[in-house]
């Protein structure tokens, strides 16, 4: 039986395995409604089809036939306040084929997060089970519905049940799953309701119906409490100290969870007699479930981007002159750091020793023991004839002494910042050291390193797509090309643009990836092409948007970012011209609008081919930006041209 639980560093979850209680059943809070009577504040969006309630009443639907041009219809709530942790659950029936999905719309985001999707068509009424996170801003729930084209195809809901708590918590006595999933087996089953034993029935705990009835589970059956993660990982957190209890058994168990996991019940007869396990009123907190727990802690205390300093990274003294902090002001012939094109990054280089050759180790801070850690950095490469050694990273212990050697640098030399990705586990307190060795002079250039990070969890379990990102990776993100106000199409692309001395050598996101750009010589002289975000709600409050953009060439135009609204003119929010560095920039612009509206990236070809102009990396969220607007742009002809600033 699975069961997804939300992400927290470390929660409880306790349950009764066959202690007596009295159960106060959760209240329904607003947002709730059986479509009996009325909507109970919902509505349709007027931008899409209409949800239509049912003559009888119980029932709200949308229904392909009277869809006409549109494809969905949104059903959205009135607005909510509720800050607690609460719990949707749907009643709701997908015919023929089709789809429905629940967002959360916060009243101070433009963006609506997905929360849950269906889209398997069913004969009868389903129930699924959706967790509403805690949130001090009122906020809306919105269910669209995209029934499949044809005749006789529809999405329905029967009820909208909110409650207090987590959805993991049940007390079964609704008589289904909570939105547990059962695993069918032919042989074994987790069933709703009173289970018969070879004489008896079980009593139910939650009422205190018990009356000495029992779990029995025969000796070399099995009963465990898994985790799953998003790669299928099971870990075993929890089995039973014994095989037979004469009653209800309440069961804690710590779970940590640095990010999405299913908590999953399992149970294996592996006698002939087989046996019997139930469950009962599984309870969930965030807390400690007992109070002499180990301490929290927060790895991004290994994080740096070098801008404020080494953070907790040092040098050894023998070899202090090794790695320099450094910024190279925005031009066309050295790469600055990946942050933001004009802060700080560590570099490795022979014009900064005394000696013709080096070895540097860069050591970071301690870790607890018995984690699985994600480590990412980002690397350049200049001018190295060999890469043997060039940079290796190592895990040391607390006694300084290299456990083992988890990376090197084996690929040829690319002048682009490349991501690396590292996932690691030590059972002792460790840390992670970068070093590089330089033999001679004449074999070695210099390396840099920027924007370490470190979290809990694999390295290959990802986020998934984040309303308001786009690091062009799987496609354009929605974004639409202007198809009457402009002349050209932003193309998506990866590796170095086909025009020598303009555009990119790679994205800004890994290096090896996707950006965006237009393409100068398949463009004019003012010829424009405009890149627009699908219509974003507004917002209650200041939205911050944040992106990395690329202006290399002789020729480079202008890059505009415009807000535009109804029939109203397009509202300049950012613009840079000319030719300003060979690495990308970070742009950051604050603007606030409370009606539906896009944002434009118009790119301007200048007057000869080397006019590439690329975009990368959009991030929108919520405002104000926390650093200042972006600076004056710097030209790359200025006579700090090449400066690097130490």
């Amino acid at each position: 039986m699975y069961k997804r639980t939300v992400t927290m560093s470390r929660l409880c979850l306790s349950l009764r395995v066959l202690l007596l209680c009295v159960c106060v059943r959760a209240r329904q809070l607003p947002g709730s409604c059986s479509f009996e009577l009325d909507t109970c504040g919902y509505s349709s969006d007027p931008n899409y089809g209409s949800w239509t309630v049912n003559k009888e009443g119980h029932l709200i639907s949308v229904d392909s036939s009277l869809l006409d041009e549109q494809e969905q219809a949104i059903l959205v709530s009135p607005i909510l306040d509720e800050q607690d942790w609460s719990c949707v659950r749907l009643v709701y029936q997908i015919s023929g084929g089709g789809s429905l999905q629940l967002y959360l719309r916060l009243a101070s985001d433009n963006f609506d997060y997905l929360l849950w999707t269906a889209n398997k068509a069913s004969d009868s009424w389903l129930i699924a089970s959706v967790d509403l996170p805690n949130n001090a801003i009122p906020y809306q729930i919105l269910l669209e519905g995209r029934p499949a084209g044809g005749l006789g195809k529809s999405v329905a809901i029967f009820e909208i049940h909110i409650v207090n708590g987590y959805c993991i918590e049940c007390d079964f006595e609704e008589h289904h799953m909570c939105g547990y999933s059962n695993s069918w087996n032919p042989n074994v089953n987790w069933y709703v309701g009173g289970v018969a034993t070879e004489s008896n029935l079980f009593g139910n705990n939650t009422t205190n119906n018990y009356r000495g009835h029992f779990v029995k589970q025969e000796r070399g059956n099995i009963f465990s409490v898994f985790t799953r993660d998003q790669l299928g990982v099971f870990e075993e957190i929890w089995r039973p100290e014994v095989i037979v209890t004469a009653g209800w058994t309440l069961v804690y168990i710590e779970i940590k969870a640095p990010h999405p996991l299913q908590v999953v019940f399992e149970v294996a007869f592996n006698s002939a007699r087989g046996g019997y396990v139930a469950i009962d009123d599984i309870s969930f907190s965030p807390e400690f479930c007992q109070t002499d727990t180990e301490s929290t802690f927060d790895p991004a205390i290994a994080n740096c981007d070098f801008d404020n300093g080494l953070c907790l990274y040092y040098q050894e003294k023998a070899e202090s002159k090794v790695w320099s902090r450094v910024s190279i002001k925005p031009n066309t012939y050295r790469i600055g750091d990946h942050t933001t094109g004009t802060g700080y990054f560590l570099l490795a280089n022979t014009g900064f020793t005394s000696i013709p050759g080096y070895v540097g180790r860069l050591h970071g801070p301690f870790l607890p023991g018995n984690h699985k850690y994600c480590l990412r950095f980002y690397y350049l490469l200049n001018e190295f004839r060999k890469v043997d050694s060039t940079l290796v990273l190592y895990i040391y212990d607390e006694n300084n002494v290299a456990q083992e050697k988890v990376w090197s640098l084996s690929d040829t030399p690319r002048a682009v910042w490349t991501v690396v990705e590292i996932t690691y586990m030590k059972p002792m307190l460790s840390k992670i050291v970068f070093a590089t060795i330089c033999n001679n002079f004449w074999e070695c250039g210099s390396l840099a390193i920027d924007d370490i990070t470190v979290s809990l969890g694999d390295c290959k379990i990802t986020a998934g797509s984040v309303p308001g990102q786009c690091n062009f990776e799987s496609g354009v993100c929605g974004y639409i090309q202007d198809k009457k106000g402009d002349n050209a199409d932003w193309l998506r692309m990866r590796g170095h643009t086909p025009t020598s001395l303009t555009g990119p050598r790679g994205d800004h996101s890994t290096g090896v990836g996707y950006f965006i750009y237009i393409e100068a010589s398949l463009m004019h002289p003012g010829h424009k092409a405009r890149l627009l975000t699908s219509y974003l709600h507004g917002s209650s409050s200041v939205q911050c948007l944040i992106f990395y953009y690329h202006m290399y060439g002789s020729g480079t135009g202008i890059l505009n970012v415009f807000l535009a609204h109804g029939r109203r003119k397009d509202i300049l929010l950012w613009r840079s011209s000319g030719e300003l560095s060979i690495t990308w920039m970070r742009a950051t612009v604050d603007y606030h609008c409370h009606v539906q509206h896009q944002i434009i990236f118009e790119a301007i070809r200048g007057p000869s081919l080397r006019s590439d102009i690329a975009i990368d990396d959009i991030h929108f969220k919520r405002g104000p930006c926390e650093e200042p607007g972006e600076a004056s742009p710097y030209s790359g002809s200025s006579e700090y041209f090449n400066e690097v600033v130490n």
